[in-house]
């Protein structure tokens, strides 16, 4: 199923256990699990407890880090519930699927686990509304695709306040895995980075539209008004409308917000034209960290994959024929570079 179906068909698919485990918690996640845990922070402390229930969030090629963390939480009095994409069948309570989706039905199973039902019915709720909005069959007024054109030929700069730092992570990894679009998280205080970045090559900023994300703090307007001037373009992705007054740039919010994310990253790959789906090497090399695949397969291209970078200087001078254009310092500087 490609991505945009996938996204379509995801508000309240979660099917998995819905009853609360006893508390204190601790959360950790590993691997495909990181990003779940780090939006589900807003309910959980993202830390080891000594008892009541730890939860442990990873997926099979983080098996090892993932059965340590548990063995840990055991050893230190916690029940541990190991929630993952695949494994040993010892080391997986909660099996959730694989892929982009991860972090959706990971996060609401940490939701019902930690006594926030509410919130996680809060959450199904503006996803729905996200996806009457975002739909592939809503042409007009479509705030993905209308955001995904934007950042088509960019490099996103990505913003949030420090309550909310799981959604530069969340947008980041999106955008790298459905768009294969490169994304800068902009972490720690935001106003170094735009008063310093840009200062002594303004060009460093063209090409570049900062995204802030959620609810801005005194210290992103700050920024915001910097970058301005510095940057391309500067936009605001608010949390979508809905939320709880209780619960502004909370769970829900931020949950709602990654899901909006995807929906951006899978137009942008449309815009691209480029697959939406996994790349061969990272299946290859989750396999290989699964200790399902052998090692051999990362070191060189699988079947008619051609993962090397391209050479160019030889494709410049190929095209350019020996022509009156070509510049042969470009070999000699590289030359150079490869004795040294």
């Amino acid at each position: 199923m490609d991505l945009l179906s996938l996204l379509e068909r995801l508000p309240g698919s979660y099917a998995g256990p819905t009853q609360p485990e006893p508390g204190p918690y601790g959360l950790i996640g590993v691997g495909e699990g990181a990003l779940a845990a780090h939006l589900a922070a807003t309910l959980v402390p993202f830390t080891r407890t000594r008892g009541g229930t730890q939860f442990v969030v990873s997926s099979a090629d983080a098996g090892d880090a993932a059965r340590d963390y548990a063995d840990l939480a055991e050893v230190s009095g916690a029940a541990a519930r190991r929630v993952s994409t695949g494994g040993s069948p010892d080391d997986v309570d909660v099996l959730v699927p694989g892929g982009v989706v991860t972090t959706y039905h990971s996060a609401q199973y940490l939701a019902h686990a930690t006594g926030h039902a509410d919130q996680a019915e809060d959450a199904e709720l503006l996803l729905s509304n996200l996806r009457d909005r975002c739909a592939p069959h809503v042409e007009e007024g479509n705030p993905a695709r209308d955001l995904a054109w934007t950042l088509w030929g960019r490099t996103p700069l990505l913003l949030a306040a420090p309550e909310a730092d799981a959604l530069p992570h969340a947008w980041q990894s999106l955008l790298a895995r459905a768009s294969k679009t490169l994304a800068v998280p902009v972490l720690g205080d935001p106003l170094i980075l735009a008063t310093g970045a840009f200062e002594a090559q303004h060009e460093k900023g063209d090409a570049k539209v900062a995204l802030l994300l959620g609810d801005p703090d005194p210290a992103l307007d700050v920024a915001r008004e910097v970058l301005e001037s510095r940057v391309d373009e500067v936009l605001h992705v608010p949390y979508p409308e809905g939320v709880s007054p209780d619960q502004v740039g909370g769970y829900a919010a931020q949950l709602a917000l990654w899901y909006f994310g995807a929906w951006v990253a899978a137009y942008l790959a449309e815009r691209y034209g480029v697959d939406a789906a996994d790349p061969p090497m990272l299946a290859r090399a989750q396999a290989v960290l699964a200790g399902e695949g052998d090692p051999a397969t990362l070191s060189a291209p699988h079947d008619a994959e051609d993962v090397r970078r391209t050479n160019l200087v030889r494709d410049w001078r190929e095209d350019d024929e020996g022509g009156e254009d070509y510049d042969e310092d470009l070999d000699e500087d590289e030359g150079d570079g490869e004795e040294d």
